[in-house]
This record gives structure tokens, sequence and C-alpha cells, in this order.
């Protein structure tokens, strides 16, 4: 009896201690991704001569907004702001749509040739958008899309992970049972879509558009290329034009880097309760 009692003691101590050091290692990675952000909310507080001091502080002695007044002199950033906005809410309506539809009928439908598409639409994911961006260019060229917003916003509006992800959640969330049910009353494959997907798979699509919104908001290489009007400039585009060929501003730099994430955090904290869901859900087997 007592050798049993002792053994349960040193079961729980042992538990105990795990967990104590998972927390520990919890921690100490939280810290390690933060510490980035802290210190760029920092350097955008400082004035020229912190900066540059060494060795480097996190709390500015004389904080001031003069890096943020920068900004906002230096360019229109107002505007970009607003042409991110607009992109990225335009690209995350789009895949939001798009990804639910292509993920109903990939999921629940049975067709010649499904599991090939389907293949070949997850093939897309794993080439590097570097390959493609030219042959992309000429297209919007022959259309008549550069310089212009519909080309902007062109390579964002599909994403052949959502068409996954989505797939992935309507399996788990949508019994056959439940269609033959809605086929029964009447309803029609709109009606089904609206009334019984979408409502059943709001988790996975808030979790979707929190992934959506980010990798519109952060584009830089296809806004540089398909616009030269600095009035369709994005905000990642107006952050470089404090970088010159021999030195970086880097107060106003991470001063516009702060106003450029607060979009981000701000869809994160909102949606924030259906990331670990959705991706819990995109790991199980069709």
């Amino acid at each position: 009896m007592t050798h049993s009692i002792l053994s349960r003691e040193r079961l729980l101590r042992k538990d105990t201690a795990l967990r104590l050091l998972r927390q520990a290692v919890l921690i100490f990675g939280s810290i390690i991704m933060v510490l980035p952000f802290v210190w760029m909310l920092s350097t955008s507080l400082k004035p020229p001569t912190e900066v540059i001091s060494w060795p480097p502080r996190f709390i500015p002695l004389h904080p001031t907004l003069e890096n943020y007044q920068t900004v906002f002199e230096t360019a229109p950033f107002h505007l970009f702001f607003l042409n991110s906005l607009a992109m990225a809410s335009v690209s995350t309506i789009s895949i939001l749509l798009t990804s639910t539809l292509a993920g109903f009928v990939f999921g629940k439908y049975r067709f010649p040739g499904r599991g090939f598409l389907f293949i070949l639409i997850l093939a897309t994911a794993m080439v590097p958008f570097e390959t493609y961006m030219i042959p992309l260019y000429l297209v919007m060229k022959d259309l008549k899309f550069i310089n212009t917003f519909p080309g902007l916003v062109a390579p964002y509006l599909i994403m052949s992970y959502g068409i996954f992800f989505m797939r992935q959640n309507v399996i788990a969330s949508l019994p056959d049972e439940l269609i033959d049910a809605a086929r029964i009353d009447g309803a029609n494959e709109w009606r089904m879509y609206w009334q019984l997907v979408v409502p059943l798979l709001r988790g996975a699509m808030g979790a979707l558009g929190i992934f959506a919104f980010m990798q519109t908001w952060a584009a830089f290489i296809w806004p540089l290329i398909i616009t030269s009007n600095r009035q369709l400039w994005t905000m990642e585009l107006g952050l470089g034009m404090f970088q010159f060929r021999y030195s970086v501003e880097l107060g106003p730099i991470n001063a516009g880097s702060m106003l450029s994430i607060l979009p981000v955090l701000l869809v994160f904290v909102v949606l924030r309760r259906n990331i670990v869901r959705g991706i819990a859900l995109t790991g199980m087997k069709a």
C-alpha cells in the first residue's frame, strides 16, 4: 500500500515537472517570437541619435512620434494603406468564396477525374511564384491590366491551399446524410451551399480568412512588378521608400512597419479562435 502511494507521488511529481518544462519552453518560444515586434515598436519611438546608439536600448530615453510624422510627410501612406486594405479585402472575400465552393464540390460530389483534378490543384501550391510571374505579367499585359487594380489583385483571387483546407473541413463537418436530407426537402445545390455549407464552415472560413488576408497584405514582388504608378502602391512598396543606396532610415521604416502590421493584428485578434480548430481539421484524413 505504501509502495503504491509512493509510486503515485513519483508519477505526480514527474507529470508536474514535465508540465512545468513544457510551459517554460512555450513561454521562452513566445518571448523569442514577440521580441522582434517589441524592438520594432521601440525603434519607431526613438529619435535618430538613439536609433544608432551603442549599446542599443530597448526602452527609448526620449520617446518621440517624429518617425510616424516623417512617414506621412514623406509619402501618401494613407493612400498606400487604403490600397493594401482594398487589395487584401477583395482577395480574402474571393478566396473564401472560391475555396468553399471548390471544397464543397471536391468533398461531396463524385465525377470523373475528380482525384486527378484535385491533385493538379494541390500541385500548383508547390510551384514558386517566381517561376511563373513573367508569364503572368505577359498575360496581364495582353489584358491591359498593367497599372490597374484588377491586375494588382488578380494572382490573389484563388488559393489552392484554401481549396484543400475547405475540402478537409467539408468532409469533417458535413455528413452525407445532412446533404441527402436537404435534397429530400427540395433544396437545390446553391441553396445547400448558402444555407448549409457556409453556416457550418464559419469557423474554418475565419481561419482561412486570416491566412488569405496575411498573404495578400504582405505581397511585395507582384505589386512591384505590375505597378509603376505610385497611386496604386501598397504599404509594402511604400516602406521601400526609406531604403536608400547606402543607408536605411531605421526610425521611419520601423514606424511604417508598425502601421503596416496593425490590420493583420486586428484580423488575428478578431478571428484567432478559428485558427487552431481550422489547422486541426486540415490534418484530418479524407
